[in-house]
Formats: C-alpha cells, sequence, structure tokens
C-alpha cells in the first residue's frame, strides 16, 4: 500500500450485511472481524444486519441502502459460494449497474495463497450500483480478513496511491 500522506483521510459511512441461514448477532463473528477494522480505520459503520440466504430479502435490504445517501458502500460477508442457498452475487446482479471484476480476481488470487485451488469456489464480487460500491466476500474469518487487510483497506482509503475506490465517489453517479 502506498499511502501519501500529503493527503487527507476522508471518512466513509459503510453498512454492512451478513448473509447466513445460522448465524444470528452472537454467532456473527465475521460480521465482528468487519466491523472491527472498519472502525479501527477510521470509517464509520452507518448500519449493519443479518439477512438469512434469501435473495428478495438481500436485495431489498441492499435497494434499502443503497438509496440512502448516508451510505457510501456495503460490504456483504457470507452467500458467495456454490450451494442452492448461497445466492448473495445473484442479488448483487440484480442491483448493479456496473460490476468490478477486477474485485474478486485479486481476491481469489490472494485467498490462493491460503486455501489454494480451494479458493475456485468463491463467488466473492463487487459491483457499483446507483453510486454506492458493494463488495460480497465468503463468510469465513479468513476470508473477511484478506478481503479488508489486502484489498478494501487500502482502495477505501483516499490517501492510497496511485488510484483508491474513495476519489471515485463523486463521479459514480455521472451518466
Amino acid at each position: 500500500m502506498a499511502i501519501d500522506q500529503t493527503r487527507v483521510f476522508k471518512p466513509i459511512a459503510i453498512a454492512l450485511l451478513t448473509v447466513s441461514d445460522s448465524r444470528g448477532p452472537a454467532e456473527d463473528t465475521s460480521g465482528d472481524i468487519l466491523a472491527e477494522r472498519i472502525r479501527a480505520t477510521g470509517h464509520r459503520l452507518a448500519a449493519r444486519a443479518i439477512e438469512r440466504d434469501d435473495v428478495t430479502a438481500i436485495v431489498q435490504r441492499l435497494n434499502n441502502w443503497i438509496d440512502d445517501r448516508g451510505i457510501d458502500c456495503i460490504i456483504s460477508t457470507g452467500g458467495t459460494g456454490l450451494t442452492g442457498r448461497d445466492v448473495t452475487p445473484e442479488a448483487l446482479d440484480r442491483v448493479k449497474d456496473k460490476d468490478i471484476p477486477g474485485f474478486g480476481e485479486l481476491f481469489r488470487w490472494i485467498s490462493y495463497e491460503t486455501i489454494g485451488t480451494s479458493t475456485v469456489q468463491s463467488r466473492a464480487c463487487a459491483v457499483v450500483a446507483r453510486g454506492t460500491y458493494l463488495f460480497a466476500l465468503p463468510g469465513s474469518n479468513g476470508a473477511v480478513k484478506d478481503g479488508w487487510d489486502r484489498i478494501l483497506a487500502e482502495q477505501l482509503d483516499s490517501r492510497n496511491r496511485p488510484c483508491n475506490f474513495v476519489e471515485l465517489m463523486p463521479r459514480l453517479r455521472e451518466v
């Protein structure tokens, strides 16, 4: 990471969504890890929720947060696998304007270092929807640490060089 200390850090508002049929607030360790990292880096945790692996419910939650001008970014954890109940990428497909294909590619490359070829089972992805960034990470603690520590912490830091997601935010709604 190349942090330019001459630039000002611009905190953003991040909503955190855990997608799970089996986790409640007490068991949401991956969500807890992300919430702690979001706050520790100086960003604001604007909202947090848990939704079951139900594409309609996930889409409704995403749409509500996308339409909230007080939320700049949504990070989800869970529902990115290959089973029939894993529907987070399908939910993102229903709300997206543009894909960010490099996010999933980079995530799987990083994950390969830890879990080898099992990384091909991850459908981690990212999109832009109506001016809001959405990132879908797998639900394991290791995956959220890799996704945040090795991609999102840098790209959501306005001081990161040569470029970052934050500096593009004012232009995401251009037509």
